[in-house]
């Protein structure tokens, strides 16, 4: 029986770095559009909810103060309601833990700044509807289209770094901004859910703090690995970290 794989120190080291740096400049402003590409991520997982339960979307709004919403109509039943509702916090918390798998396993660079800006532009052409929503994400799809094309590799593996913790630290602070802070749960995800559930929204606040950082950390700690040659990810993404000329 091959011995369990170990966490890779270099990838962890970077990880903890990216998280430190992303606290300590959380109110700076440069860190806002990234804050909204979560924001953008929390609407998006949304959608793709309603549209899954045979519903549609009309329009996908992100603004200034980190507050975003997703109007679309879904079939009536429970059933539907519980997976578009959860899709906000909990697909947030999948695309977190995504990115740390892709950008740490896969080294995914370039590719995953070009998928960005085709998520974003598809947000902006289908379902931007104010002047805001539009600018951001044809703004945001303008810079990762070329940083894709224009970066050099490590550059673009050290931008995906930071992003990707960035976005998994996010859906966690999200968490506990939004459904531990009694003021704010009432008229959250989990808020609207109970009025047409009958379940308090401090239960489905629970269910998906749980589900979500479980996410985060299976995704964390699969990204974190270090490969074995055996390892099937090995074959697709064992690349080292970029290192700093000197």
């Amino acid at each position: 029986m091959p011995a369990p794989a170990k966490i890779d120190g270099k990838r962890l080291i970077a990880l903890i770095a990216c998280i430190v740096l992303g606290i300590a400049a959380w109110e700076l402003p440069f860190l806002l559009p990234l804050k909204l590409l979560a924001v953008a991520a929390h609407e998006t997982g949304h959608a793709v909810a309603s549209l899954i339960v045979g519903g549609s979307v009309n329009q996908i709004h992100i603004a200034t103060d980190q507050s975003g919403d997703c109007l679309s109509m879904i079939p009536d039943g429970f059933f539907a309601r519980v997976i578009v509702s959860s899709a906000g916090y909990v697909g947030g918390a999948i695309i977190g833990a995504l990115l740390l798998l892709l950008t740490f396993r896969f080294n995914w660079g370039k590719p995953m700044l070009g998928a960005a800006a085709v998520w974003l532009a598809l947000i902006g052409v289908f379902y931007g509807r104010d002047p805001f929503t539009l600018l951001f994400c044809f703004g945001m799809a303008a810079l990762f289209a070329a940083g894709a094309k224009f970066l050099p590799k490590d550059v673009a593996a050290s931008v995906n770094l930071f992003v990707a913790s960035f976005t998994a630290l996010y859906a966690v602070m999200d968490l506990k901004d939004d459904l531990w802070n009694s003021a704010v749960r009432e008229h959250s995800d989990a808020g609207i859910l109970a009025s047409s559930t009958l379940i308090p929204a401090v239960v489905w606040a629970f269910v998906w703090t749980v589900l979500s950082l479980a996410i985060v950390g299976y995704g964390a700690y699969l990204a974190l690995k270090r490969t074995r040659p055996d390892d099937p990810l090995s074959l697709v993404g064992n690349v080292p970290l970029p290192r700093r000329s000197t």
